[in-house]
């Protein structure tokens, strides 16, 4: 067994507005660095074995306080990366509202493929395959992981058997935390989206 702390980055600027995916240079707002101090000491009272980040700035940015805090090295996994959002990228939520494609994105999500970009598909088995190779190298280890919102819901969902047209039905704020026990017949999902602290029996 192999627990993950499923972590989604604290807030940028472009949160909520802007369909950031993988644009360089999208960091941490001063909100979202309060975020992230608050978040490595909410995980100080958890045994934490290992580190592993999104080489997206905003993902790296949240884990450096979790690393000096538990003295450890965040370690660049680009299975964790956000989705390849093709020609969204950097467009604001408000002007692709308007968008069929979009629209459909998000009702259909199993099987609609972004333009120039990753199908949700594609995304989750990267996930997965990247969260099923940690999980090899950590084997009785507990191992956080920062990521982005629709990557973890992805990694949800599978564990969890729901289907990606449901999508949209779980949330992954800002410097959550959801947790996932990977077993090799099975998996426990112990806690989703929670933003407080954290204190496992």
């Amino acid at each position: 067994m192999t627990r993950f702390l499923l972590i989604r980055h604290a807030t940028t600027d472009a949160v909520g507005k802007r369909l950031s995916g993988r644009t360089p240079g999208v960091a941490l707002n001063n909100e979202g660095q309060a975020q992230a101090q608050r978040l490595a000491q909410q995980l100080t009272s958890l045994p934490l074995d290992a580190l592993y980040s999104s080489p997206l700035e905003r993902a790296v940015q949240t884990a450096e306080p979790i690393a000096k805090a538990k003295g450890l090295e965040t370690i660049i996994c680009e299975a964790v990366l956000e989705m390849d959002f093709g020609q969204w990228t950097n467009r604001t939520f408000k002007e692709l509202e308007s968008d069929s494609q979009f629209q459909h994105f998000n009702t259909f999500r199993s099987n609609t493929r972004i333009p120039g970009g990753e199908l949700m598909l594609e995304a989750q088995a990267r996930m997965v395959r990247g969260l099923e190779k940690l999980g090899a190298q950590h084997p009785n280890q507990t191992v956080a992981v920062v990521s982005h919102a629709d990557l973890i819901k992805a990694a949800v969902a599978y564990y969890a058997g729901i289907h990606l047209d449901m999508f949209q039905r779980l949330e992954i704020s800002a410097a959550s935390v959801s947790i996932v026990e990977v077993y090799e017949e099975t998996a426990r999902i112990l806690l989703i989206n929670h933003t407080g602290e954290i204190k496992l029996w």
